[in-house]
């Protein structure tokens, strides 16, 4: 039954020491892609940012651009967000949300919609996929780490199964030799 134990714990811990190797090398991929990925749009900050001038080519700094691009599209919109734009213009121009009183689109008849929605639309699209190589690049840190700790976490089962359940097959093979030399040492 110990060298049973003895064989399970050594595949055990291969396996943890594979799936931790695994995680390391898919993590670091992942990492390296993120910044690559960024790098290859030239996204640079601009001059109110915290990366003012710097290439935006980390998930940080990803995640930074696109506080930037809110505050730039709040200050486009007059401190509102899409849902809080009248969603049409009349015509003077100004804002309404009642379709009836929508100027209308000379071509089509259809009300003319709000513009200034459309750079939310915009924003909200680039914001997601720059929140997005964020936690990428996070989940990919999170995942080395998880390699690591199961590398280790092999590496240390390994040594367990390798010491510890070998100690009892070791005893029971001094118990055998110690019985085979009595058994020569007694005269018949």
């Amino acid at each position: 039954m110990t060298t049973l134990f003895r064989y399970a714990g050594i595949a055990a811990s291969v396996a943890l020491i594979a799936f931790g190797i695994g995680a390391v090398a898919i993590g670091a991929n992942g990492h390296n892609r993120v910044g690559t990925e960024l790098a290859r749009e030239q996204i640079v900050g601009t001059p109110d940012s915290t990366i003012a001038g710097q290439r935006v080519d980390t998930g940080g700094e990803a995640q930074a651009f696109a506080k930037v691009m809110r505050k730039h599209t709040l200050e486009a919109t007059g401190g509102k967000t899409y849902a809080q734009m009248p969603q049409f213009l009349d015509a003077s121009g100004k804002g309404t949300s009642d379709k009836a009183a929508a100027a209308k689109d000379p071509k089509s008849g259809a009300p003319v919609s709000n513009p200034a929605r459309t750079i939310w639309v915009t924003e909200t699209a680039l914001t997601t996929a720059l929140n997005t190589a964020y936690f990428a690049e996070s989940m990919a840190t999170f995942v080395i780490a998880m390699g690591f700790a199961l590398l280790l976490t092999g590496i240390g089962f390994l040594v367990l199964s390798l010491r510890v359940l070998r100690l009892p097959v070791a005893e029971t093979e001094k118990r055998a030799s110690r019985k085979t030399a009595t058994a020569v040492a007694v005269p018949h």
